[in-house]
């Protein structure tokens, strides 16, 4: 486990959402599937921005559940830039929960997800690098 594991978020806050008894799988814990669109969608409004363009998700890699998410958890999803390469950046994203009753998040998932940059018609374009990122 990393460093950052132990310590605390770091990055982008990109998403806040509350796990519901509706995101359960049949063992009454938050379906995985589920935490990973959150992160998903947290990533994509990063990567939006990072990008100054719409972007869609082309893959995701090193996916590691560390912890279960139950309901009623407060789950944060957090960004760091990892690479920008001609139409593609690749974000590592982490996700933690707050339990209730508890007073520090702790790291329940990461991983690293690429998107592509696409114009109007949804084709690949080159990622302008000449203006500094519009902060987050």
């Amino acid at each position: 486990m990393s460093e950052q594991a132990t310590t605390g978020p770091s990055g982008d806050l990109c998403i806040r959402t509350l796990a519901m008894p509706a995101d359960t799988n049949a063992n009454g814990d938050i379906f995985g599937g589920w935490l990973l669109s959150q992160m998903d969608v947290g990533g994509g409004v990063f990567a939006s921005k990072a990008a100054r363009s719409r972007t869609v998700t082309v893959a995701i890699e090193a996916m590691n559940f560390r912890k279960a998410v139950y309901v009623g958890d407060l789950v944060s999803v957090y960004a760091n830039l990892v690479r920008v390469g001609r139409t593609s950046l690749t974000v590592h994203l982490e996700a933690w929960a707050l339990r209730r009753k508890e007073l520090h998040p702790f790291l329940v998932t990461d991983g690293n997800f690429t998107y592509v940059s696409i114009d109007d018609h949804g084709r690949p374009q080159e990622i302008q690098r000449n203006d500094p990122p519009i902060a987050t």
